[in-house]
Parts: structure tokens; C-alpha cells; sequence
């Protein structure tokens, strides 16, 4: 089992793929900030939103102050499956309208090639690429379902060409390198999508804004309160855990989850969503992007190993965060994939990500609800990599005052279609369910608890306590209530977590704090859960 130090790295037990050819090691080092100190703006994490979004400002002369609560990297970003896409486009002209989908496919196709450009200009080789993206059906030929998704992928295709996109539906199109009995053939094809390694890309971006004179970096550095003072020339200070203050005049939450109650947060659904990386032969499957219309749907694409071969990385399996047993999710992607591609060799890393599902379909990119300096990028839509890269360049522009035609389709303020009420009804029932959990126990006793493994504990007379048990037998407890809106946190027995039911706040093993939108640890309950997260803040 990992060192508590590993979750400042990363946000779960298992390590993603990407650490095959970028280790945690060569990402950049940044001291802790240990003073007060003034910037344009502030930006509140790591990740390929913030990292982008410093990058246009710092472009533009403007002064940035970034803060990480951990190691830079260690959130969402380096968990992804890492493809760059652009599709979708029926479900958002129905919520979004016509010109709703049409800016959607213009910020998507704006956002894939800028990564290239930007990976170009500063040198930074992170396997950047063109490749086309297969959409499938997940039936097989002559089941009527098949036919029913070939005619929706239809619709989306011939939406996808009105709005400047490259693409065509194939009939009996088979993806090279499929030699598996399973027959979904017929795709729709879209042809200039693409792919890169995201840890590489966010560390050479760090890693020249490090050189630049009007950036500075803090890490081990989290933030706990960001309010908008004054009433004319408003000014945000953003308050650290170490009580210093950031004095800045807009600060941008690029943090997976703003870090606040409510808002924005309910009007959002938490899923985790797993990948394995499995080797087959160099050049024997075509380098593409395959979707299938399942749902929770599958997503490959391929990433570099070693001389012989490549990583098929997968992904899919997507379940609400806390709510049910992560049991087979694995075997179900490693099947899936031997049914298809019968050379496949074998798996070389198992891990999970999470999702955040906006209630229309869209990302939130903009000024959060409410306030007037304070920007939020959130609602990845399993996109995070794309609205990432969009949030870079449309948060820039809005700090600046530069008019985006994107800004009105990603505003965070902006209304739910009335289509998506009953959806965010049943949602809200669904999550107020989850209280239940105050009165139940996952364990008797403690003596129960199988080494390496963790549980609630709540007794009739006591408050509910996580405890986890290391490897040794040594036992560590916690506060089992999220410091969020104290909900009763679940054991994620897959990455060694503590994961939040209600809104998806996850924490280490020992209580650390690494996904919103709480902003605190889980509070430690014996001397052996103090230890082990000194000893990861310490790290």
C-alpha cells in the first residue's frame, strides 16, 4: 500500500498510465508560500485549466499567483484517459439552440489545435496528434438497437457537417486492427480529432511559466476562503490554510470543483469512471479515438509504452461517486477489450478518474454565480481536457474585457433548460437519500476490519468514524463526516479513499483533502490518524 505522501502526488492509490513516460519526479518543484503577497490574479490549481489559463494571461503581461493544495498535478488531470474531442453536438442544440451548438464546435475545434500550437511553440513533446475518432454502436449488426444508434450517429453527423466539422458516417467502416468476433461495424468518422499525453503538456507549460517574470508558484499551499471586498474598486482576498492572504483583483477556481456549498455544486452529478492500460503490438490496431454509444459509454485511445509496444487505454464503467461497490469494473474494461482485440497482452495499470456532469451538457466557464471577481471552471462533461483548454483562453478574455462569443454558452450564471428540471428533481431526491447513511455502519467492530481496508464505524452513542487500518494493523481514525455539508463519507476500497456520497468530496486514506468541493481534511480521531496525515502534509 502507498506511503501517505503518495496522495500529494495523485488523487487515488492506483497511478495512471501517463506516469510511465512522466513520473511523478519530473514534474517542476514549488515552495510553499510562507507570506502575504499581491497579483493581478490568482489561480487556484494545477491541473490543465489552470495551467492554461495562466499560460494566456501570463501571455498578456498579466501578473498570476498560482496555489496548489498539494504537488502540482496531482488532481484530475493526471488521471484522464487523455483524449482531445469535439462531438455531441444533438444533445447540446437541444438544450442550447442552434448557436449554442454552433459555439460549442467552434471552442472544441479552436481548443484541439491550440494544444498544438502551444506544444509547438514551447517545444514541449507530449505526443501530440491528429487522429480520427470512431463513433460506434454498442449493439451488435442485425440487432434492431444497432440499427436504432446508426441512425442517431447519422443525425449527429450530418448536424456535426453543418456546423464546419470534418466528418462522415461509413456504413460497414471496420476499425483496422479489430480482428475480435464481436461485430459492431458502421461508424460515424470524425476526422480531424486529437490526442496527447496530458502530463507532459501541463509540466512544459509549468515549466516555462516558471521562467517567466510575472508568475510565481506555490504548492502545499490550499486555499480556504476567497472573498470579493470593497464596492467600487473590488479587490479578492484569497485566504490560505497557513492564515496568508493572496490580494489579488480576480481569482479563478480551476480546482474540478469550486470550493463553496452550494450553487453551482447542485446543479452537478459526481461520477467516478475507470481506465486500464493494456499493451498490444506496435501498429497492429489503427491510432484513432473509438466511442461507443453505451451509457455510461466505453473511450479508447493509445498512448507510447516502450520499443515493442502500445498502451489501448479504455475507459468507462461510470458509476455516483460514494454509491455503489467498485467490484468488476476493471474485468468488465479488460473483456470488453480481449473480445475485440484478441492480440491484446497485458494490463500494465489499473486506475479511476472522476467525472463532473453538468445538468445541460455544457461546462461552467466563467463568473461563478453571484459574484463579480471571482471565475470558476467546472461541469467537465468527461471532457475536462477540452473545456480545459477552452476555460484558457475564454476566462482570459473575460478577466480582460475582450468580448468571446463562447462566453454565453458556458456562463455559469446562466438558467437550466426547463427540459432538465425533472432530471435535477430526481437527482436532488437521490442525493438528500444519502443521509441515510448517518444511521448505518459499514462495520460491527473495528476487530472486523480486514487489513489495508477501511470502514464507518457508527455506534448508537458515537459520531460516525472512518477508520482505516494499514497494512501493519495499525489503525487510524477520522471524522467519517465530509467537512462539506457532513455527509457520511464511503470507503473506496479501489483507490484507498474516502468519498463523499453527496457532492463527491474525496479524501486520502489518512483524511487528506484531494477533490472539492470541501476544503478541509476529515478531522483526525486518534493519535494514529494524526500521524499519518502529518506525516502526508509533511511530506
Amino acid at each position: 500500500m502507498a506511503a501517505p505522501q503518495h496522495f500529494m502526488n495523485t488523487s487515488g492509490e492506483k497511478d495512471a498510465v501517463w506516469v510511465k513516460t512522466e513520473p511523478y519526479s519530473n514534474h517542476p518543484q514549488f515552495s510553499k508560500l510562507a507570506k502575504d503577497i499581491y497579483a493581478d490574479v490568482c489561480v487556484v490549481g494545477s491541473g490543465i485549466a489552470g495551467t492554461s489559463i495562466a499560460y494566456e494571461l501570463v501571455s498578456r503581461g498579466v501578473k498570476v499567483a498560482m496555489i496548489e493544495a498539494r504537488e502540482v498535478v496531482s488532481g484530475e488531470s493526471g488521471r484522464t484517459s487523455g483524449h482531445l474531442s469535439s462531438d455531441g453536438f444533438l444533445d447540446i442544440k437541444a438544450k442550447h439552440g442552434s448557436a449554442g451548438a454552433k459555439n460549442a464546435a467552434s471552442s472544441h475545434a479552436w481548443a484541439l489545435e491550440h494544444v498544438g500550437e502551444v506544444s509547438r511553440r514551447l517545444g514541449i513533446e507530449c505526443e501530440y496528434r491528429h487522429l480520427p475518432g470512431y463513433h460506434i454502436s454498442q449493439y451488435l449488426r442485425g440487432d434492431p438497437k444497432h440499427d436504432d444508434e446508426a441512425k442517431e450517429l447519422k443525425e449527429e453527423v450530418e448536424l456535426s457537417k453543418s456546423l464546419g466539422m470534418e466528418v462522415e458516417f461509413r456504413e460497414g467502416y471496420a476499425i483496422k486492427g479489430w480482428d475480435g468476433k464481436p461485430d459492431q461495424r458502421d461508424a460515424a468518422v470524425f476526422t480531424k480529432q486529437a490526442t496527447f499525453h496530458p502530463t507532459k503538456y501541463i509540466d512544459g507549460l509549468l515549466k516555462w511559466l516558471g521562467k517567466q517574470p510575472n508568475f510565481e508558484c506555490y504548492t502545499h499551499t490550499r486555499m480556504m476562503s476567497a472573498e470579493e471586498k470593497g464596492i467600487l474598486n473590488k479587490e479578492v482576498h484569497v485566504g490560505t490554510e497557513e492564515g496568508y492572504t493572496i490580494t489579488c483583483k480576480d481569482v479563478v477556481e480551476a480546482t474540478c470543483c469550486p470550493l463553496q456549498k452550494l450553487s453551482i455544486v447542485a446543479q452537478m452529478e459526481y461520477f467516478r469512471t475507470y481506465c486500464i492500460a493494456v499493451r498490444v503490438p506496435k501498429g497492429s490496431i489503427e491510432d484513432c479515438l473509438i466511442y461507443d454509444q453505451a451509457d455510461p459509454y466505453h473511450y479508447i485511445r493509445f498512448t507510447a509504452c516502450d520499443e515493442k509496444d502500445d498502451y489501448l487505454v479504455i475507459g468507462g464503467c461510470d458509476h455516483k461517486v460514494g454509491q455503489e461497490e467498485e467490484d468488476g469494473r476493471f474485468a468488465e474494461l479488460e473483456s470488453w477489450v480481449r473480445d475485440r482485440f484478441t492480440f491484446a497482452g497485458s494490463v500494465d495499470f489499473k486506475w479511476s478518474g472522476q467525472v463532473f456532469e453538468s445538468v445541460d451538457t455544457v461546462a461552467y466557464i466563467g463568473l461563478n454565480q453571484g459574484k463579480s471577481h471571482t471565475y470558476v471552471v467546472t461541469g467537465d462533461c468527461g471532457n475536462g481536457l477540452t473545456h480545459g483548454v477552452i476555460a484558457g483562453k475564454l476566462i482570459a478574455d473575460e478577466i480582460q474585457g475582450v468580448e468571446n462569443p463562447w462566453a454565453k454558452l458556458y456562463n455559469p450564471k446562466r438558467f437550466p433548460p426547463a427540459s432538465t428540471v425533472p432530471s435535477m428533481v430526481a437527482h436532488d431526491v437521490q442525493i438528500n437519500a444519502q443521509y441515510k447513511r448517518h444511521l448505518q455502519s459499514d462495520i460491527p467492530d473495528i476487530e472486523s476490519l480486514a487489513v489495508g481496508s477501511g470502514g464507518v464505524l457508527n455506534s448508537a452513542t458515537g459520531k460516525p468514524t472512518a477508520v482505516y487500518k494499514d497494512d501493519e494493523g495499525g489503525v487510524h481514525k477520522f471524522s467519517a463526516l465530509c467537512p462539506h455539508l457532513h455527509g457520511v463519507v464511503c470507503w473506496n476500497k479501489t483507490e484507498k479513499s474516502w468519498d463523499c456520497p453527496v457532492h463527491g468530496s474525496r479524501f486520502s486514506k489518512d483524511g487528506i483533502c484531494v477533490m472539492g468541493p470541501s476544503k478541509e481534511n476529515l478531522a483526525p480521531m486518534d493519535e494514529g490518524g494524526k500521524a499519518t496525515q502529518t506525516q502526508a502534509v509533511e511530506a
